[in-house]
């Protein structure tokens, strides 16, 4: 991952609504959420969350699609991945100090079993 696109993704985490918003997305896996979800979520009126969700979107932190009339926002989970790697690469000098843990986000499926 480039600088200049981890200086966007954390700019873009630096606020409390599109924190949140990002959490609950990550929370929610693969499927997504609905966008009028959040503003109910969060407690936030939606055109503020519009604007916060596009924050996001433009940071490469979340997708977006159409679904009939909504839109769906999912959380980019290998944008995800590579900014956490950016940011613990030179962990301990280099050694190896923990084991490397990608997120991959569970199915629903997978969360019934469990």
């Amino acid at each position: 991952m480039e600088a200049g696109s981890v200086i966007r993704a954390l700019g873009a985490l630096a606020q409390e609504h599109r924190l949140a918003a990002y959490r609950l997305l990550v929370q929610a896996g693969p499927g997504g959420m609905p966008a009028g979800a959040f503003a109910e979520a969060l407690g936030v009126p939606a055109s503020s969350m519009s604007f916060h969700l596009a924050q996001l979107a433009n940071a490469g932190l979340v997708t977006q699609r159409r679904q009939s009339r909504s839109i769906i926002y999912s959380a980019d989970y290998a944008a995800m991945n590579g900014l956490m790697a950016y940011l613990t690469e030179n962990c301990c000098g280099g050694a190896t100090c923990a084991p490397t843990v990608a997120c991959a986000p569970t199915t629903k499926e997978e969360k019934d079993v469990a």
